[in-house]
């Protein structure tokens, strides 16, 4: 880690930018986890929504803002704050950008968030046609898009400036670590940006009269599987690079967390034909082909979790610890700082599993399109990736504003975590259970509430409701914290925790910052897996009665 470009405190103009979008992110929480309660509710057949709802309009409500709001305002807020304190304050054309794509991400996500409230865009979360709505949730996703770009050109800016101004030497570790993660971004939504703007857009607009279905599912997933990645190497940046300094180590390897980040950014785009699986119109062989990549993508996970838990226990050696597991006692579970993503961490172990069952071909014929993909999402995205987003925000909100992180706040943001816990064991676990015995996800209560099989999934939908009860407690409890630590918390100095890499690691090589080589390597390998099956899409399409293409 380059320690001498590290400032203590975030210039305040760069914090109220990066704060701008925490305060969106956790608005987003609010609103997507009350619809999280009701729609766990309904389905546990014992509650009926209002008649000015429905059932498919809260699902969208939940999937929208909590999937793509919540996570896509956060992360960038974050990378920002990162960029700012690693690499040096902002300048005001990289802070003006910075403003620029924050409005106008907020601006397309009041558009698509009208459209869905009133009822004209409840698509779901992925939004497949044939379901089609209104033009200005369309047009709104696409403004949030460009504003992530923007935001990402002010992290890109940055990054450049920091490399002119220290020619030969690596970048700051976690500066590199959002650079990948913008890249990454601006890649994969490129496919989702493609099938909105020229074919979904002008579909709802009435100007062309069928969509390729196969086309706009395949353009979908392109973005679908790396947008997992987006949500996840963020909370690898806390574990690899904040964490180490909260417990008060060192990171175990600074080259191997780049290489990491870089085997992300090669093998997370490539794969999205996983998902689709089950769908005809993909030859076979390319579905192979990309289940292969998508299992390359285990090895960087592999590696982080080797680096952290080595952290860990070089730690605990250094406090004296002995035995196999010795340095587990030396951890400081009273910080909810690591106390909270270390649960996250323990989290992506089954979700990690989970997603080796969903990638494989004969496995996720048994799981595929029930409830226990909902599951596993719930693992890795509310667990591991939100709780580590909780984890934070317990120093990184107070450090913004001015304030600190006080005994009673650690003490509720600890309880908090284990609330989390409870409710997504109850939750997750019986979406897992539900889904080996056949129920479907997406669907509602009432949808087979009289059938003879759904008996057998009625327990687990009310272990579901109890366990979407119990979150959403958590979700208050966040709140609160958020609220206190914006605005009521004491005044003071919050650290910002930016770890040292360890005395014994390698010297980082300077072929990582290699753009030309790792970006051109990425191009490749999505030319590669998706030319030939898009051009035989596109030569073998039939048509269906109602004028759309169906598969």
């Amino acid at each position: 880690m380059n320690t001498e470009s590290v400032k203590t405190v975030v210039d305040r103009r760069d914090g109220k930018l990066a704060m701008a979008h925490f305060y969106v992110a956790f608005i987003a929480l609010a609103i997507g986890g009350l619809a999280g309660l009701l729609q766990t509710l309904v389905r546990s057949g014992k509650f009926e929504l209002p008649s000015w709802t429905g059932y498919y309009q809260i699902l969208t409500i939940h999937g929208v803002v909590l999937g793509l709001v919540l996570t896509t305002f956060f992360i960038m807020g974050f990378q920002l704050s990162l960029v700012s304190k690693t690499s040096g304050t902002l300048t005001d054309k990289q802070r003006k950008t910075g403003w620029i794509g924050f409005w106008t991400m907020t601006i397309g996500t009041v558009m698509a968030a009208i459209m869905i409230l009133t009822n004209q865009a409840s698509v779901l979360y992925t939004f497949y046609a044939p379901l089609q709505a209104h033009a200005l949730f369309y047009l709104g996703l696409t403004l949030v898009i460009v504003g992530s770009w923007i935001d990402g050109a002010a992290i890109i800016m940055a990054y450049s400036s920091w490399r002119k101004a220290n020619p030969g030497k690596p970048s700051p570790l976690l500066t590199f670590m959002s650079l990948v993660n913008t890249l990454m971004w601006i890649v994969a939504t490129i496919g989702v940006a493609a099938t909105v703007l020229f074919q979904l857009l002008p579909w709802s607009l009435g100007l062309v009269e069928r969509v390729d279905v196969l086309v706009s599912r395949t353009l979908f997933w392109y973005f679908g599987h790396p947008l997992v990645y987006f949500w996840l190497l963020p909370a690898y940046m806390a574990w690899y690079a904040i964490v180490p300094k909260i417990i008060g180590g060192k990171i175990f390897s600074d080259s191997l967390a780049r290489m990491s980040f870089i085997l992300f950014l090669l093998f997370s785009i490539p794969v999205g034909f996983h998902h689709q699986l089950m769908e005809p119109g993909i030859d076979p062989a390319w579905k192979f082909l990309q289940v292969i990549l998508t299992f390359l993508v285990v090895i960087p996970s592999l590696m982080t979790a080797f680096s952290l838990f080595a952290t860990f226990e070089m730690f605990g050696r250094s406090k004296g610890s002995t035995g196999l597991f010795g340095w587990v006692k030396k951890l400081p579970w009273g910080d909810a700082r690591f106390a909270v993503p270390f649960i996250g961490m323990l989290a992506f172990i089954p979700a990690g599993a989970g997603g080796l069952v969903n990638a494989s071909h004969q496995l996720n014929q048994v799981v595929h399109n029930t409830i226990w993909v909902t599951g596993h999402f719930h693992l890795t995205l509310a667990t591991s990736v939100i709780l580590t987003f909780f984890g934070i925000s317990y120093w990184l909100v107070p450090h913004l504003t001015g304030r600190v992180l006080t005994k009673a706040m650690n003490k509720l943001a600890i309880i908090q975590g284990i609330v989390w816990a409870i409710g997504m064991t109850f939750m997750s676990g019986a979406m897992h259970a539900a889904g080996l015995l056949g129920a479907p996800r997406r669907s509602s209560f009432s949808t087979y509430g009289g059938s003879e099989q759904a008996a057998e999934w009625i327990p687990y939908q009310i272990a579901q409701a109890v366990g979407g009860s119990i979150l959403f407690l958590g979700i208050i409890l966040m709140l609160y914290i958020f609220i206190n630590l914006a605005f009521f918390a004491p005044k003071g100095e919050e650290e910002f925790p930016v770890g040292e890499v360890a005395d014994q690691a390698e010297k980082t090589p300077m072929v990582f910052e290699n753009w030309k080589l790792w970006l051109g390597i990425t191009v490749l390998l999505i030319l590669f897996a998706y030319t030939i099956p898009f051009i035989d899409m596109i030569e073998n399409a039939p048509i269906g009665s109602k004028g759309y293409k169906f598969f």
